[in-house]
């Protein structure tokens, strides 16, 4: 298992773009609303990955520089986001992204945000802020309400490589008040759900960085497990993953 964050993900990529979940424009709505987000606002987005956040608010009509590492997810997201005039690929990292000092409004990290030095990027954040700037950090955290979704989960658990060492909810709110510097921060949560038919709910499993590829010893295992689960589950042919999109949102 590839230990370097930068690099999980490369051979991954495809069915990231494909499998991983989008954003809810429900959180535009909640951003213009509270947190003046307009057409005019300059967004860094870091750890931009294949661009599904970044389209988002590009969607919305933003500048967006998408901020990433990892060569082969950056590559992805310049074919996935080449429609959009007002994309900037940027290959740096969250402690060092290359932008301008004050460059941005808003600094969003989407399912990103728990592979950072948070003491670094902190730095880096205030850095490239405009005054009065704000950062959002966004989940799409799975909800565990379903029989389905605590069979998954138990399938994540089994089969997982370091799961429990990864996973985004070790990011507490006890954390988020250090890294936000004891400031005032909000949290909003939005529905949000993702249809999968069989080879899509295969793709899920196999975007994230934990799980076993075709030339692990667990995978062939994993794979007979996940065909006998949407056996168990699946509706008319497809399951339905729920979703509470978490949106923490503040000033350094």
């Amino acid at each position: 298992m590839e230990k370097d964050p930068t690099k999980r993900f490369s051979a991954r990529v495809e069915n990231y773009t494909k499998f991983r979940p989008g954003y809810p424009t429900a959180v535009l709505d909640y951003l213009r609303q509270d947190y003046q987000l307009n057409p005019a606002s300059v967004i860094a987005d870091i750890g931009s990955g294949t661009g599904i956040s970044s389209e988002l608010f590009l969607a919305s009509g933003n500048k967006v520089f998408g901020v990433e590492p990892n060569d082969e997810m950056r590559k992805a997201a310049e074919e996935n986001l080449a429609s959009f005039q007002n994309f900037m690929c940027v290959n740096g990292k969250a402690e060092a992204t290359t932008l301008a000092p004050r460059s941005v409004d808003f600094i969003v990290a989407g399912q990103s945000f728990h592979w950072f030095d948070r003491q670094e990027c902190r730095k880096e954040f205030s850095r490239i802020l405009k005054p009065g700037g704000y950062v959002v950090l966004l989940w799409n955290d799975r909800r565990q309400e379903t029989s389905f979704s605590h069979a998954y989960e138990e399938l994540l658990k089994t089969y997982a490589i370091d799961y429990e060492k990864i996973d985004h909810r070790l990011i507490t709110k006890d954390v988020l008040k250090e890294f936000f510097g004891n400031a005032d921060f909000d949290l909003r949560t939005f529905d949000h759900v993702q249809v999968h038919n069989r080879d899509g709910l295969k793709g899920r499993v196999l975007s994230c960085s934990y799980m076993p590829m075709p030339d692990h010893p667990r995978y062939e295992k994993m794979t007979v497990e996940l065909d006998r689960l949407f056996e168990r589950y699946h509706q008319n042919g497809v399951v339905r993953m729920q979703y509470q999109t978490l949106v923490y949102s503040g000033r350094l």
